[in-house]
């Protein structure tokens, strides 16, 4: 992960004892192979956790890109691999585009990897991604270890539909406007699973936010430390995890989830009484500034919808 997730799921365990593997000859491959990228996943935590496959691609490539090569150093050192590592993050992505489409022109096999987890999820690579697509060069991934998919699996709140939102922004104003964009799209008929990741020091600012901005009886959980010596999944609502960790305070790489909102839920339904006893006596203008203000959602959300409901009556 890149900025604020480089340092988060990042892998420490050491791997099972298996059989050294053979160094691999790259003269051996034949001359005219075209070049390629290839996305790999990596640990998230335990290192045993990593495929043959992936192993095998990081073995084969020319360049292996990574966010941080001395995190990425310690998975090739256990497992014997010695393939060149260049860098490549959010700071750097862009400028690196035309060297490394030369390099694949040329014929290169380039690996990129993260700190750890999948690619591009809250990471760097997916502006060469797309510029290596628009250029017709082949573009594959070797899939594995992801955090917002195992905390999700082992969360018990519903796996489908989901959406994973990276990291939340770290203001709190900026956070409970971006919450309050979310729960506007719940009242027009989202229903998800909604999963973040989070630094530590910011976990119990961020459940206050999302208690003020989506309540007290949303079920949600939070995944710590997963598949490490220390992994933590604790479930409740946000009063209860705000609570367990006022006591035990949160360490290590954080996901956060936050269950869809009930079935019975009448969000949308409030906000048009709200915005309709609003109109009887006020402008549209008005009335949305005044609906807006208690019921916490983004001015502009409750003016568009305001304005339908003129329009309507």
């Amino acid at each position: 992960m890149s900025g604020q997730s480089s340092s988060a799921h990042t892998p420490n365990s050491l791997p099972p004892e298996r059989d050294a593997h053979p160094a691999y000859d790259k003269s051996t491959r034949p001359a005219t192979a075209s070049g390629s990228l290839v996305f790999v996943a990596t640990p998230i935590g335990n290192l045993g956790d990593i495929s043959e496959r992936a192993l095998a691609t990081l073995r084969d490539a020319d360049i292996l890109l990574c966010e941080d090569t001395r995190v990425t150093g310690k998975l090739l050192q256990a497992y014997g691999i010695t393939t060149s590592t260049q860098t490549l993050h959010d700071h750097n992505e862009q400028e690196r585009i035309p060297f490394l489409l030369g390099r694949l022109h040329d014929g290169a096999r380039i690996a990129a990897v993260s700190d750890a987890g999948t690619p591009m999820l809250s990471d760097p690579g997916y502006r060469l991604a797309r510029a290596a697509i628009a250029e017709n060069i082949p573009v594959s991934g070797v899939p594995g270890p992801n955090a917002a998919a195992l905390a999700l699996t082992l969360s018990g709140l519903p796996p489908q539909p989901y959406m994973f939102l990276g990291f939340p922004p770290p203001r709190s104003q900026a956070r409970r406007e971006n919450f309050a964009t979310l729960r506007a799209a719940e009242q027009a008929g989202l229903h998800a699973t909604l999963i973040w990741y989070e630094a530590p020091h910011r976990l119990q600012d961020t459940l206050e936010d999302l208690e003020a901005v989506f309540g007290t009886a949303r079920d949600a959980a939070v995944g710590r430390e997963l598949t490490k010596r220390f992994e933590e999944m604790v479930r409740g609502n946000i009063p209860t995890l705000r609570s367990h960790f006022s006591v035990t305070a949160p360490r290590g790489e954080i996901t956060l989830l936050l269950g869809p909102p009930a079935e019975d839920d009448n969000g949308a339904a409030d906000l048009d009484d709200h915005l309709r006893q609003a109109l009887a006596t006020h402008s549209v203008k008005d009335a949305a500034t005044l609906v807006a203000g208690f019921i916490n959602l983004p001015r502009r959300t409750v003016y568009a919808r305001a304005l339908e409901l003129a329009k309507k009556a």
